[in-house]
């Protein structure tokens, strides 16, 4: 019988395992020629404005011109006032329309019916001629004047404007509620609680969470739609700016100065809209995503953190 000599070397060596994989990113072709399809767009636009017959240094030299400031702070307080008449409103029209009262019910539908569906352009002129119907406005001892005396631009504008929006965030007041769970309202009336004390500490402040993005959607929007007012002689920002245009010889040049002051003014909006929207939907999500502040703060701590190639470990 032969004997089976045992080679030298290391016993019961494990198998080498699986080499580790090598991850090769895509390649993402297409979104570097869309970018650069868009540049060249861009460009083109740009260049073709820079050839244009525009004088562009008298948009910086009437930028802050008094009477320009004028109109963008009547610009804002009409964009206030309309929204706080469109939001009150839009809230007493949403509980009229889910009331159980046929008849408040009904005025609610025919006044979102009405508002809706006239254009708010043809609702301002009305009442800027409602003089033809209404010759005098006679509030017994209180007021009484002549109609035209009476609706002033300002007022015409707010009235315009305001019970339009009322109709608009009626719809939006009336998504919130109804998006708040029965079993919430329910519970509060088992509990004692009256109708108006669970709609105002129930109902209403759950519903903030869905009644808010939309209501920033309209405040921008009414900040563009005040420059309808022009047409009943609000000296409001778009009005001031035509104003200007004719009498300096620059007509275009100031329209463009008026869409740059909308945009200023809409950006700023939007910034306060995304901060009002975090703090309503505290209570949606366990964490609240960055914000951009944050975003910026938390990438300059990692690149400053980050230690040089080669350096000690």
């Amino acid at each position: 019988m032969t004997d089976i000599k045992k080679t030298d070397g290391p016993a019961d060596t494990p198998p080498a395992g699986p080499e580790a994989i090598k991850a090769i990113p895509v390649r993402h072709y297409g979104r570097y020629v869309s970018a650069v399809v868009a540049l060249a767009v861009l460009g083109g636009i740009v260049y073709a404005f820079s050839q244009g017959r525009i004088n562009w240094g008298a948009i910086p030299d009437y930028f802050f011109n008094d009477r320009i400031l004028s109109g963008v702070g009547k610009t804002l307080l009409l964009t206030v006032l309309c929204m706080a008449i469109g939001i009150v409103g839009g809230i007493l029209l949403a509980v009229m329309r889910l009331s159980r009262n046929p008849v408040t019910s009904s005025i609610a539908w025919f006044y979102i019916w009405f508002f809706r569906g006239t254009p708010v352009l043809v609702q301002l002129i009305v009442w800027f001629n409602l003089g033809l119907v209404f010759e005098y406005i006679n509030l017994g001892p209180i007021y009484k004047d002549e109609w035209s005396q009476f609706m002033t631009p300002f007022l015409t504008a707010l009235l315009g404007l305001g019970l339009n929006e009322a109709a608009y965030m009626a719809e939006i007041c009336r998504a919130g509620l109804l998006a708040v769970d029965e079993g919430q309202t329910e519970a509060s009336h088992a509990l004692g609680m009256s109708h108006a004390k669970t709609l105002r500490r129930i109902v209403i402040p759950q519903a903030m969470r869905v009644i808010v993005p939309p209501t920033g959607n309209e405040v921008i929007n009414m900040l563009k739609t005040t420059s309808l007012v022009s047409v009943v002689q609000y000296s409001e920002l778009l009005r001031v700016a035509q104003d200007i245009g004719q009498t300096s010889g620059a007509p275009a040049e100031m329209l463009f100065l008026a869409a740059a002051w909308y945009l200023v003014l809409t950006s700023v909006f939007s910034v306060g809209q995304y901060y009002l929207e975090r703090y309503y939907a505290r209570g949606s999500s366990r964490s609240l995503p960055a914000t951009p502040l944050q975003k910026i703060r938390a990438n300059l701590l990692s690149l400053s953190n980050r230690k040089p190639a080669g350096g000690a470990a």
